[in-house]
Formats: C-alpha cells, structure tokens, sequence
C-alpha cells in the first residue's frame, strides 16, 4: 500500500472557490487533505471522499449576526483550531489565507504551529493587501514579514509578486515557488444560454452588456467604470452595465456611488444587483454579458478574471499589476490606462467594434480552453505535491517521513456541481 503526502489546507474562511479548487487537485494527485474551513467551504463533493477530510471549524460566519455573537464565535473557532493543530497528523500546514486577526495569526499563531513541528506553506495572493486597500502601516508590513520568514515556503501567482516579496521580506528565490491562478471549477455551469440569461436579467437582444462582479471597494475603481460607461451610452443607447457584488468595508464610498447611480437604474441603462451573489446564480451574470470589466486601480492578479474566462467571456483589465500575463490582446481580452475614464470608454468602444465581439459565440469556447490550460489545477497540484515533498524529504512515491498518509490511491472524483472541473 503506498504511503502518500497528507496536508492540511488553512481556509482562513476565504475565497471557498479556490480552497475547493486546490483541495480537489491534490486530492486527484494521491494527496490527502485536512481542509479546515466553514459553512461556506463546505462543498457536496467533500463528503464520503476518500483522501479529503473536511473539518468545519468555522461553521456560520453570517454578517448579520449580532456583536457578542461574533465575538464568541471567532473565540471558539480559535479554540478549535488551536485545539485541532495541537493533535493535527499532518507535518505540512498550508496557510492559503490568515483569519481574522492578521497581527496574531502572522506571528503567535505561526510561531505556535512552528513550535508544534509543523512545516509551514503559504500562499501570497496578495503580497501586501494594505497597499492594494490604502490602509499600509509599519506593523502590517512587520507582521507580514514575520509571517513570510518563518514560512518554509511560499507560492505566490505571478513573477512580479515574486519579486516583490523577496524585496518586502529578504527572501532568497529558492523558498518562493510561482504557481498558476487555478481556473475557477466550483461554480455551477449549466445548459443555460445566452439568450436564457438575458431574459432572467431584463436585458434585450442586440444590447452591449458590460459586466461588473464581485466586491466592491474602491481598489476596484468602480467609480470610473461608471464615468466612462455613460461616455459611451451617451453615444449608443444600446451599452447596459451589470453591476453584480456586495460593497465590502467602504460604506461612504458606496453611499457616494449609489446615489450616483440612481437615474441609471430607473432608466435600465444599469442593473444593479448590490448583494451577494451565490454560486448558483453566478452562471446568469457571465453568460448574459458580452464582456467583463476589471477597472482595478490596484491589484496582482484577479480571481474575477478567471472566473470570466473560466466561462469563456472577454475582459477589460486596467494595466495593473500582473494582469497584462494572462489578458492576451484581441484574444480574450483588452487592456486599458488605470483610473482613467476617457481610455477605458476608447477601450469599451474598440472591443464592441472588434472581431473578438462580433465572433463572441464562437470565440467563447477557444477563450475557456486556453484558459483551462494553461491554469490547469492539475499544474497546481503538480508545482505544490512537489513542494510538499521537498520539505518533507521524500525522495520516491513510497515516502519516507512521518507527514505521509495509507490512504489508497482512487481516481480524482468528477465535480456535479460544475461542468469546468
């Protein structure tokens, strides 16, 4: 029976998709996986696998729960989880997002896991959020680099970030691995059309839908979407917006837009949906749209990107970041000058005038194959299963260490919910 690598996955109650993603990979590639997450990670497909465990630590983390039930509930998943380490099997942690206090999770936290013997791994979406959310301080950037050098390993998305973090905390390019963003495969993909989704939104043949998704805050720049959206609606009544996402932490910059937008949706020109969207309405908003915006002001990568694509739809995308690796001209996307309305509505123009536009149906198809390519989860799997067994010392597929698992090895089981896994 071979022994195999066993891990456990630190959700951190973020981005479900991606942990449901990596955990699914691994698993496929004869990894065993301890996923600790919540309510929200807690997929059908987990149950009754043979090489996942999911441990519910979190459970429900509804915002609109009262404060003292907030307070007990972060205290108990705290309990919990330092509880679970304590008697966890598994030598490699992977931290793929912290909880909810970053100053605590970045060094006692660690530092406990450290002394527990664990092999710490952790993935970088974001080498330091507090630029990208204009909120930096000199203890976030300490406690990041606490974070970050007690890491046996990191991952981060693209060669930029990499550079970037080795210069934040004086790392040596040896203990930083550059990963692909795994194409989004836990939403829902139906035989809904195009036609089917328009109809559910109100949106007519023949009108220029744009698309908005996901969290608003002000990084997101939808602020100048809006500006250079109503340019071009201006000159062609046909171009509707979709603003699809619930604002988060940015009540003022929200109020400021909402009201702003107010002539728009009584005259249809913009459907705004200001809420959470679940995974199973998720399918409506790229299927009716004929491209997605990305008006980012600050960002290393996007999981809205390749949410899009993932569905085969175009994007928009500021020159930000890393965002120019993945958006191919005139392939599945344009790019834009940031923060600037008068481009980015030059852009939305000579997108509804390219051919990528005029042959969307058929271009779809190409754009989500080359999509799934080259961010297969399976490279994912592959980059970090390789990762995993450096730390541990494993030299062949029989294992060596303690960090390995009995477990049989089945095929990668087939995803229900979602026609892209």
């Amino acid at each position: 029976m071979n022994r195999e690598i066993v891990v456990t996955l630190l959700t951190g109650g973020a981005d479900a998709h991606y942990a449901f993603g990596l955990a699914t990979a691994l698993a496929g590639s004869g990894a065993g996986i301890d996923l600790i997450g919540g309510d929200e990670h807690d997929f059908p497909e987990f149950h009754g696998h043979p090489r996942v465990r999911f441990l519910n630590l979190r459970g429900d983390q509804r915002p609109d729960a009262g404060f003292l039930r907030k307070v007990f509930r972060v205290l108990a998943y705290y309990v919990r989880l330092i509880r679970y380490a304590a008697a966890a099997k598994p030598r490699i942690f992977h931290i793929l997002w912290n909880n909810k206090f970053q100053t605590f999770d970045r060094t006692l936290l660690t530092l406990y896991y450290k002394w527990l013997g664990k092999k710490i791994v952790l993935t970088a979406h974001n080498v330091n959020a507090g630029v990208r959310d204009a909120n930096d301080s000199a203890l976030n950037r300490l406690t990041l680099r606490i974070q970050y050098r007690l890491a046996d390993h990191i991952f981060v998305h693209t060669e930029k970030m990499k550079k970037e973090l080795m210069d934040l905390a004086a790392l040596t390019a040896d203990r930083i691995t550059v990963i692909p963003y795994g194409i989004n495969n836990a939403v829902p993909n139906t035989s809904l059309t195009t036609e089917q989704a328009r109809q559910r939104l109100e949106i007519r043949k023949g009108q220029k839908v744009l698309l908005f998704y996901g969290h608003i805050a002000p990084y997101k720049g939808l602020d100048y979407l809006i500006a250079a959206f109503r340019h071009v609606a201006a000159r062609d009544e046909r171009h509707r917006l979709i603003i699809a996402g619930a604002p988060k932490n940015c009540p003022k910059y929200w109020e400021l837009i909402e009201q702003g937008l107010r002539e728009d949706v009584e005259a249809g020109r913009v459907v705004l949906h200001n809420r959470f969207i679940p995974d199973e309405e998720t399918e409506v908003y790229f299927k009716a749209a004929d491209v997605c915006v990305l008006p980012y002001r600050h960002i290393f990568q996007s999981g809205v990107l390749f949410m899009g694509h993932s569905f085969g739809l175009p994007v928009l995308a500021a020159d930000v970041g890393s965002l120019r690796e993945d958006v191919i001209e005139g392939e599945n996307g344009l790019l834009f000058k940031p923060e600037d309305p008068d481009e980015l509505a030059k852009a939305i123009e000579r997108y509804f005038g390219s051919e990528l536009y005029t042959s969307l149906a058929s271009r779809r198809q190409q754009i989500k194959a080359a999509a799934e390519e080259r961010h297969s989860w399976d490279l994912v799997a592959q980059l970090t299963t390789s990762v995993y067994a450096g730390l541990l010392q494993i030299l062949s597929p029989a294992g060596v260490d303690a960090g390995v698992s009995d477990a049989p090895k089945v095929p990668r089981p087939k995803d229900t919910r979602s026609a892209v896994l």
